[in-house]
């Protein structure tokens, strides 16, 4: 099942500021155009050569290749929905507080059932796998742009390595500390 993500808090200032810099960003340029680009391409394959590609596969697989399919689509979709959100931002379409309700907001990337992927088309299992990645980033990024303002947990890697460098400041990795007492 997937977790449901929530609106920000409209006072907050910092995540408004992080979503106007971001949409404004090269960064935010290249995420675009390689989102959309790749919708084309999926669009491209699953009306075209995929269509064909399924036609050939028995009636088990070629459930499955639809399955995969609409999969693709919808990743895809929601990915591509949240870019022209950023974009709308960006152009002064949309307000930056609007972008932040939770209907635009992305849930996270659920779980993936097992494909036999010997089975599929190699170009089909291609895009499942590149949208799954899209997605997967384009929903890092909402979680970093409008995720709370809360400050972040105990660090117990830092916690660690602080207490391994004040025992080597105290002495503890000196083999010869024992006789300089």
């Amino acid at each position: 099942m997937r977790e449901r993500v929530f609106s920000v808090d409209p006072e907050s200032e910092a995540w408004k500021q992080r979503v106007a810099e971001f949409a404004s960003s090269e960064l935010f340029d290249r995420l675009f155009r390689e989102g959309m680009a790749l919708v084309e391409e999926a669009a491209g394959y699953l009306d075209g050569p995929g269509r064909t590609e399924s036609r050939k596969l028995n009636r088990e697989l070629a459930l499955v290749y639809a399955a995969e399919s609409m999969e693709v689509t919808t990743r895809l979709m929601q990915a591509a929905s949240w870019l022209v959100v950023q974009r709308a931002v960006r152009e002064k379409d949309m307000a930056v507080e609007e972008a932040g309700d939770e209907k635009y907001r992305l849930a996270k990337p659920g779980y993936t059932h097992p494909v036999d992927r010997a089975a599929m088309p190699a170009r089909l299992m291609t895009l499942v796998d590149r949208s799954r990645a899209l997605n997967e980033r384009v929903w890092r990024f909402d979680v970093a742009l409008y995720g709370d303002d809360a400050p972040a947990g105990e660090n117990n890697v830092m916690k660690q390595i602080n207490r391994l460098r004040a025992a080597a400041e105290g002495g503890a990795f000196d083999p010869l500390s024992i006789w300089r007492r």
